[in-house]
């Protein structure tokens, strides 16, 4: 579990940045450059990614049970993946509704993933690494609005084509990830 804390606070603790010291970041992208800042955030994401994964896969050969989700908690989280598969892909769409509806489409996703998987898992390892992203995704999304609405920002509308893509795409990538990945990666297959 210890590798999964240090994945965690590496993975969220770049994505924080931005939550808890805009003008730090700012300050270090203007002394260091842009590419630069991308590149060391890259590594420390991806490390952090990294251990969090090794350590998860740890944690769960010796799970400490918290508590026994009801067995209709695994159909709602699957059910719910759906909606943060399709504004996850919403995020790259440009000019939909879905986008300029929620302002940061990515965050709403992990979060209603977080939640998913959170209600219908109930070990240790469960909780801290579900309950890490639910937070984070919270935080991160409530400073991202305040910063939209200091800055003004509107997201652009285009024609409901857009929205059609992001759904067809999520959708897309919910099926092909729910039915025949994550069975193979996370050793749990959503639909039997």
């Amino acid at each position: 579990m210890t590798l999964m804390i240090l994945g965690l606070v590496l993975f969220l603790g770049s994505h924080s940045v931005r939550v808890f010291a805009d003008d730090w970041r700012t300050k270090r992208i203007a002394a260091m450059g842009e590419g630069s800042w991308k590149a060391i955030y890259s590594v420390v994401a991806i490390a952090g990614f990294v251990l969090i994964a090794w350590g998860y896969g740890e944690a769960r050969t010796a799970a400490t049970v918290l508590y026994t989700p009801p067995v209709w908690t695994k159909h709602l989280a699957a059910l719910l993946t759906l909606p943060a598969f399709i504004l996850l892909a919403a995020s790259k769409v440009s000019g939909s509704r879905i986008k300029a509806a929620v302002g940061h489409p990515m965050v709403a996703g992990v979060k209603i993933w977080a939640f998913a998987h959170l209600i219908s898992n109930g070990t240790l390892a469960d909780v801290v690494l579900f309950g890490s992203f639910v937070v984070w995704a919270v935080l991160d999304y409530a400073a991202a609005k305040r910063r939209d609405r200091a800055g003004g920002v509107r997201y652009a509308v285009g024609p409901l084509s857009r929205d059609a893509i992001a759904v067809v795409i999520g959708t897309v990538a919910w099926l092909v990830f729910a039915l025949w990945l994550h069975g193979p990666l996370i050793g749990v297959r959503p639909f039997g």
